[in-house]
């Protein structure tokens, strides 16, 4: 987290949004280029999936690496205060995004998750993989 002061280290924490984020606001409008129309942050969708297409069940996460654990058992020793705090927390996360993929797999949805750096980094792949589940749950 670096050496920042515990009035740096709230004040960046505080400025972290739980939906909107860079990642997901890029996902959508290349969604939208391609001619998907989708809801976002479905409220009436088990979870709140980021983005759903829910004539078709699918169901998009754009996950933070940080805030839902990515690689996390090497990453966690990296959290050197607060530690039984974030500990928890994202450990909490993790154990929430596995509890809504079963929920939402038991109802027949299709789900996708992906890292937030995945959409920086390979916008395209993660739109080809979207657009193979739409348009396989579509037939």
């Amino acid at each position: 987290m670096g050496t920042w002061t515990p009035e740096q280290r709230r004040k960046s924490m505080q400025s972290n949004k739980s939906s909107g984020t860079k990642p997901e606001t890029l996902l959508a409008k290349a969604l939208f280029a391609r001619g998907y129309r989708y809801r976002k942050n479905n409220k009436t969708v088990y979870g709140k999936p980021d983005i759903t297409f829910k004539k078709i069940k699918v169901a998009i996460f754009v996950d933070g690496e940080f805030w839902h654990g990515r690689d996390w058992e090497t990453k966690k020793e990296r959290i050197k205060t607060n530690k039984d705090f974030w500990h928890k927390k994202i450990e909490r996360n993790i154990n929430r995004d596995i509890e809504v993929n079963k929920k939402l797999l038991d109802d027949g949805w299709t789900v996708l998750r992906f890292w937030d750096s995945e959409i920086i980094k390979e916008l395209e792949r993660c739109l080809d993989t979207i657009q193979l589940h739409i348009e396989s749950n579509k037939s």
